[in-house]
């Protein structure tokens, strides 16, 4: 079995090899690895918006953004996110 070890080597598009199974930067990745790196995210972001006391801040409407783009993606992507949205924004 072929383990993933960073996805975010594809995601910022640096030229490593990314995998056991030699797939380098630049391939392109699966459906179902693109859900991951955005279910990862999601929880990511959701985490630093927590952690951000000043919600008026521009760091917590940037990062406020990316959290409803992706909240967009996953939910058109047919994720529930019910169980993953600590936000609820």
């Amino acid at each position: 079995m072929n383990k993933l070890y960073t996805f975010s080597a594809i995601y910022y598009n640096r030229s490593v090899t990314v995998n056991a199974g030699g797939k380098k930067a630049g391939d392109r990745m699966t459906e179902k690895e693109m859900l991951k790196v955005s279910v990862e995210e999601f929880s990511r972001v959701q985490k630093y918006m927590l952690l951000i006391q000043d919600k008026d801040s521009a760091a917590y409407r940037e990062i406020r953004d990316r959290y409803i783009e992706l909240k967009i993606i996953l939910t058109a992507s047919g994720i529930n996110l019910t169980e993953l949205d600590k936000i609820k924004e």
